[in-house]
Parts: structure tokens; C-alpha cells; sequence
């Protein structure tokens, strides 16, 4: 044990570097689905520009001088960070046997000369994985105001907020439309056809999303199932990579063992935006403090880890959303 005893604590460059970077760029991102923001000035402001429309006019001796109009139409929003930490303690017996399973599926590692480097790596990925679905399931079910994912509010509190306020388009569907496999595309179809038309003029865009949750998706993939075509029977037997309706894809949230606990939430929901209207800022380097330790406590005997950085969400265009749920 002596050498998962070593305390370890990353800070800086090796934070950024080793932790928080490559969960929140590149493919890793792609597991929040939404935009992400990693170390933008605090407070972390957005700016949304819009096109400006119909600039074209007549070119004549009668108008040769200036005729631009307006300026394009500019706003912006303030994502709120909260200081967060994640924590995480293990019995030593267990947290040893946790590390040796990473380091023994690796297939080039020698299990009878193990160095610390190695103990290290899986240790890293270990806390890693905790943290990266942390942020994942707090990001969508986040409830300031539940006993679970409660250091800040998520999309889905965000968004039946904005229905109260009667600020987004939404439309309610029963569970026994929800339990019928055919519905699901009926949901799709009304959403779509409920969202304005700056939502639908971004498909072109190919970040348009529907955002569903778990039941709704299942229902989507039995649906397809029961087309009765070669492609159907296919992706029956193999399974699917990722479902799409009419070119726009459709992915599972995965927040349901979140949502079920907390009456606050709808449990059921088809979400339809641009990915890139929901934002989600990390910062880990604006404010003292922030740093991932991992150490042994020879007291407890217990092996622990501990994160502190800052995050935040925030939706950035009301308008340009879509949204159904079930009642």
C-alpha cells in the first residue's frame, strides 16, 4: 500500500493539464452534448451576435450613399459559477483493489513490476470518471432546492422555470402517450412544429438536437424496430450508434436515476435547440483555492480525494427552444 500512500495534489498547469482539459474539449465533450467553456474569465460572459437580415437594396444615383440600418442584433449572458468540490473516500483494501482493476486491464502493463507512475495513472482515471459524470448528471438535473445534485441548477430546472414564466414554447403529453411507441415521433413532430422559426432555420447549421429522456428514446429505437425493413432488422440484431429523426439526432440525456427522486423535474421531456445554446462554464484557475488532492488518512485508513473549482450553466437564447413534457 505504501505507494497508493503518497499524497498527491495538482494545481495550476497539471490541473488544467492532466484533469479538467481533456474531459471538457475535443471528443470528451461530446458527452455533455452542449457547449462547454473551460477557463473564460470570471465572471464568464457570453456574447450572442445575430445576423443582420435583408441587407440587400437596389443600387442606384439615388441611394449611393450610406443605407446600412440598423446594427445586427447583439445580446449577452452571464453564466453564475458556483464554487463547487467533489469528494470521494474509499477503505484502503477497497480503493487498492478499485486501482489494481484499471492498472490489470491494461494489456501492456507488467502486474509483477508495477511502478508508481502506473498506480498514479489509474488512481487519476479513477477520480476522473467521478468527476466527468458529476458534472454530466448536475449539469442537466442540478436542483439547488433537491437533497442530491444540489450545488447549482441544471438545464431541466432552468428550462421549467422559464415554462412557468411562460418564456419557451412547451407542450404536455400524458404517460399513456408516452407508452405508446408511435407517440414518440408524435412528440418530435410537435415539437418541431411548435418552435419558431429561428430554431428551425439553424438545422442547416447541423447542431440542432433533440434532447430526450430515457423512455422517450427507448420508444423512438422500438418504434424503429418495428418498420419491418431490412435496415430495421439489421439495427435490431446489431444495435444503433445514435438515433435521428429527420436528420436532426436525438440524444438519450441519461439524467432518469436523478430525476426520479426529485418531483421538482420532469421526468419525462423532449428538448429541441441548438447544442450550442446551452453553455456550460468550468473555471480552475480564477480563484485561490482550486486544486485536486488525492491522499491516505492512516487514521481512518481510508484513501481520499478531493476536487475544488467552480462551474455553471445557463441557457443563452429563451427563444430558441423547443420543449414537451409529460404530465
Amino acid at each position: 500500500m505504501g505507494l497508493l500512500e503518497n499524497c498527491k495534489t495538482y494545481t495550476g498547469k497539471d490541473l488544467e493539464q492532466i484533469f479538467f482539459r481533456p474531459m471538457l474539449t475535443g471528443p470528451s465533450a461530446l458527452d455533455l452534448g452542449v457547449r462547454v467553456l473551460y477557463n473564460m474569465p470570471v465572471p464568464t460572459t457570453v456574447q450572442v451576435w445575430e445576423a443582420q437580415k435583408n441587407v440587400l437594396k437596389s443600387l442606384t444615383a439615388a441611394n449611393a450613399t450610406w443605407t446600412g440600418g440598423n446594427s445586427a442584433r447583439k445580446f449577452q449572458k452571464t453564466i453564475e459559477l458556483k464554487r463547487v468540490k467533489a469528494e470521494m473516500g474509499y477503505g484502503a483494501s477497497d480503493y487498492f483493489s478499485l486501482v489494481y482493476e484499471l492498472i490489470s486491464a491494461r494489456p501492456e502493463v507488467n502486474m509483477g513490476d508495477l511502478c508508481g507512475t502506473e498506480l498514479e495513472e489509474a488512481e487519476t482515471a479513477l477520480f476522473k470518471q467521478s468527476i466527468a459524470e458529476g458534472i454530466r448528471s448536475t449539469v442537466w438535473a442540478g436542483d439547488t432546492t433537491a437533497s442530491t445534485c444540489n450545488t447549482f441548477d441544471g438545464f431541466l430546472k432552468k428550462i421549467k422555470s422559464l415554462d412557468s414564466d411562460g418564456m419557451i414554447s412547451a407542450s404536455t403529453y400524458t404517460a399513456a402517450d408516452a407508452s405508446d411507441i408511435t407517440y414518440a415521433v408524435d412528440i418530435f413532430d410537435s415539437v418541431w412544429s411548435n418552435a419558431s422559426e429561428a430554431v428551425k432555420d439553424h438545422k442547416g447549421d447541423g447542431q440542432l438536437v433533440y434532447f430526450v429522456s430515457s423512455d422517450i428514446y427507448n420508444a423512438y429505437e422500438k418504434y424503429l424496430d418495428g418498420l419491418g425493413t431490412d435496415g430495421a432488422y439489421t439495427d435490431h440484431i446489431h444495435g444503433r450508434q445514435g438515433l435521428m429523426y429527420h436528420g436532426i439526432p436525438v440524444v438519450d440525456v441519461r439524467v432518469g436515476s436523478y430525476v426520479a427522486a426529485n418531483s421538482n423535474l420532469h421526468r419525462s421531456f423532449c428538448l429541441l435547440t441548438d447544442r450550442r445554446n446551452l453553455a456550460v462554464a468550468v473555471n480552475t484557475s480564477d480563484f485561490p483555492g482550486t486544486e485536486i488532492r488525492m491522499w491516505y488518512n492512516p487514521d481512518e485508513m481510508e484513501n481520499r480525494q478531493r476536487a475544488v473549482f467552480m462551474i455553471g450553466c445557463e441557457i443563452l437564447d429563451e427563444e430558441a427552444i423547443s420543449y414537451a413534457y409529460g404530465v
